[in-house]
C-alpha cells in the first residue's frame, strides 16, 4: 500500500525545507541535514524509501552525527516509516511521539482581552522580544533574554522562508509567538510558545490561527503542525486542525 497523498505531501515538505540552509548527506536509507547557517537540522528516512530500518542503520547516522558535531536527532512520520521507531528503541534512543495534524476546516479564529496578535515583518522591532518569549515558554521561565539567534530569523523572514508572529501584552512586552516556514502551497506551523504567567488564556489558539490565516494570505493550501501532547492537541483542534499521523522524533543526548 502507497504513502496517503497528504502524508507523501508533507514528507515532500520536510525534505525540501532543511535545503534552503543545509547540506545533505545520505547514510544508509536516512539523509542527513548538515546546516550551513542557523539552527542545526536532522535526519530523515530519504524521501521515496521503502528501506526496513534496522537498529544498525540508525547507530550508522547517529555516530556521522557524533563525528559531525551536530545534534543526533532524527525525525519522521510513523506511518510513513514504521520500521523506524522499532529501530530506534533497539538502539537505545527516546522516541517522541506527537499528533501530526493538518488545518482540515475554515480557521476558527478567537479574540483577547490585553493581548495582541500581530505578524513581524522585516525591520519590525520585535522580533528579539519575540524570540525570547518562545524560548522562555519552552524553558518554562517568565524572564526574557533576548539572543542573537533572533536577527537570524529575521533575516529567514525577509528571504520569504519564515513567517513570525509575535503576542504582546498591553505594553507591548512580548508574552509569546510562533511561526510558520512557507514552501510553496505547503507551510508547517512550529515553535508555538507562552510564557508561564500568560498561559491558560488562549494565546496558543490565537497564535495558531494567526498563523494559519497568514498562510492561507499567501496561497498556503495545506497547513500543519505537531503538538507535543494531548492537551496541545486538543488547543490546535479548536483553530481547525485535526490528526491525521504521528511525527516522531528521537534525539540522543549522551
Amino acid at each position: 500500500m502507497g504513502v496517503p497523498t497528504q502524508l507523501a505531501t508533507l514528507e515532500r515538505y520536510y525534505d525540501t525545507v532543511p535545503r534552503a540552509t543545509a547540506a545533505t548527506e545520505e547514510v544508509g536509507p536516512f539523509t542527513l541535514f548538515v546546516a550551513r547557517s542557523g539552527w542545526p537540522y536532522y535526519a530523515r528516512p530519504t524521501l521515496g524509501t521503502d528501506a526496513s530500518f534496522t537498529a544498525d542503520d540508525v547507530r550508522a547516522v547517529l555516530d556521522r552525527q557524533r563525528h559531525l558535531g551536530v545534534p543526533r536527532h532524527l525525525e519522521w512520520v510513523q506511518e510513513v516509516t514504521p520500521s523506524l521507531l522499532p529501530a530506534a528503541t533497539e538502539a537505545g534512543l527516546p522516541v517522541a511521539e506527537c499528533a501530526l495534524m493538518v488545518l482540515a476546516d475554515d480557521i476558527v479564529e478567537h479574540r483577547l482581552d490585553g493581548v495582541s496578535v500581530r505578524m513581524l515583518e522585516p525591520g519590525d522591532d520585535g522580533f528579539g522580544q519575540t524570540r525570547a518569549a518562545v524560548d522562555a515558554g519552552f524553558n518554562e521561565r517568565d524572564a526574557l533574554t533576548v539572543e542573537p539567534v533572533a536577527d537570524v530569523i529575521a533575516a529567514h523572514v525577509g528571504q520569504g522562508w519564515m513567517r513570525v508572529a509575535g503576542a504582546f501584552d498591553s505594553d507591548a512586552n512580548a508574552v509569546g509567538g510562533g511561526s510558520h516556514s512557507p514552501r510553496g502551497d505547503v507551510t508547517e506551523v512550529t515553535g508555538i510558545a507562552v510564557i508561564p504567567a500568560w498561559r491558560r488564556r488562549g494565546i496558543g489558539a490565537v497564535l495558531a490561527a494567526r498563523l494559519a490565516h497568514d498562510a492561507h494570505e499567501l496561497g498556503v493550501t495545506t497547513v500543519f503542525l505537531s503538538a507535543a501532547s494531548e492537551s496541545v492537541a486538543r488547543v490546535y483542534a479548536r483553530v481547525g486542525f485535526v490528526r491525521v499521523g504521528t511525527a516522531c522524533i528521537a534525539e540522543d543526548h549522551e
